[in-house]
């Protein structure tokens, strides 16, 4: 029997477990999970006027900035003049996640720890100043680390120097999509026995002059800089496009009896990954929403559940006209179980964290399953009606779930979901 059919493989069924053992967020809603978490549940918004640069000349002046984070309280100052801002933030999500998780990697066990975090863009802003520098000083004033400061696979190289990880270590770069990649690439690791536990998950620190000089000329952003909390609205009829985020969600992945042996605290268990191509266009999906809906239906014949089974969705919706083809496709999933499942678009609060965007969405999901509360999507005014969803406007929604579903959908028609379950011995 094929493992595209219906009937769940019993290659599956052997498969190792993969648990969520940790959490490390860091977000322009806030430094660590608990100040992350209390934001969202709040339905705060974290747009504002760009602060890290004069943006009166751009069309759209707003982003979601990371605030009030110090490098040196995660990296030797020696070394902050090495990284990028990417590779900073990744570092210190990692470090988060790893003491959430409360393990230690030694000599002993390092051989057995992986990391795997990608960022969509990578050391733009890196980039961007060496560039001012060799037009203005010449190329022998160009920093000798301006090389492993900006690209992207130096996010899971640091985190592995400054943690000692020595097993599986990569990172993948699949733009808007990247973060939920990386997540289901380390769970399939682990799934292969390759591992024991891995730091998984994206980064980005995008908000530059040339990144929203970019988007803008595209036409992808939000205008809205006199309402900047008011600007990313996913799901809204009077969306005008999405706002930029930076920040990093790292998640810790541990095989089920390792977590066990140990006595981890447990937050719930990945149980299913997908991921598809459009083969369609560069930036936008088909009308048929058609890679969505493989991506979706794959990831829960990986997981062994039924739509009944889904108690939540986050959503990737972005606040731009996308929007309406990921309510199309989760309609066609779910057929006459939609309006039964609560969905939310968590980038209405955080921006667009582009490359990190996926695995500070799984973060949430985790944490709606374990803490029973299922985020909001503020601004969510007049919903679209062409493709109705149970949506969560404006404030959280406390609900028992057993799973959640988390999708993300990049440029080049990248698509990936994850299913996280309640945790069953």
């Amino acid at each position: 029997m094929s493992c595209l059919q219906e009937t769940p493989c019993r290659e599956n069924q052997l498969k190792r477990r993969v648990v969520v053992t940790g959490i490390g967020l860091v977000t322009p809603l806030g430094i660590g999970l608990e100040s992350t978490w209390a934001a969202v549940c709040e339905g705060k918004s974290a747009v504002q006027r760009i602060t890290k640069f004069d943006p009166t000349d751009y069309p759209s002046q707003i982003a979601a900035e990371i605030k009030d984070f110090s490098p040196t309280d995660y990296v030797d100052k020696k070394d902050v003049k090495k990284m990028d801002e990417f590779i900073q933030y990744a570092v210190a999500a990692s470090r988060l996640a790893t003491d959430d998780a409360g393990f230690v990697i030694t000599t002993q066990n390092a051989d057995r720890i992986g990391v795997v975090i990608g960022s969509g863009i990578g050391g733009i802003h890196g980039i961007e100043q060496t560039h001012t520098t060799l037009q203005e000083k010449g190329p022998s004033r160009v920093t000798p680390f301006f090389i492993p400061m900006v690209i992207g696979n130096m996010a899971s190289g640091f985190v592995s120097i400054y943690l000692g990880a020595r097993g599986p270590n990569s990172g993948t770069v699949t733009a808007c999509a990247t973060g939920t990649h990386c997540i289901g690439d380390a769970y399939r690791i682990i799934q292969r026995g390759e591992a024991s536990a891995i730091i998984a998950g994206g980064t980005e620190a995008a908000v530059t002059p040339l990144t929203l000089a970019g988007f803008a000329a595209s036409r992808a952003l939000s205008k809205r800089n006199d309402a900047p909390e008011l600007a990313s609205r996913p799901f809204d009829k009077d969306r005008d496009g999405f706002v930029v985020g930076e920040g990093a969600g790292i998640l810790f992945l541990e095989e089920l009896e390792h977590a066990i042996k140990r006595s981890a605290n447990i937050y719930a268990e990945l149980v299913g990954y997908g991921m598809t191509a459009d083969a369609y266009h560069i930036t936008a999906p088909p009308s048929d929403a058609n890679g969505a809906v493989r991506c979706m239906q794959q990831t829960l014949r990986d997981s062994s559940l039924t739509t009944a089974d889904i108690g939540y969705i986050n959503a990737h919706a972005t606040s731009t006209m996308a929007d309406k083809l990921e309510a199309l496709a989760i309609t066609r999933v779910f057929g006459e179980k939609t309006l039964a499942v609560p969905v939310s678009a968590t980038k209405s609060m955080t921006g667009h964290l582009l490359g990190a965007a996926g695995s500070v969405e799984a973060a949430f999901s985790v944490l709606a399953i374990q803490r029973g509360i299922l985020p909001p999507t503020i601004n969510l005014d007049n919903p679209d009606s062409e493709y109705p969803l149970n949506h969560i406007p404006h404030t959280s929604r406390q609900m028992n779930i057993n799973a959640a579903l988390s999708n993300s959908f990049g440029f080049g028609g990248t698509n990936a979901s994850l299913i996280f379950r309640r945790y069953a011995a």
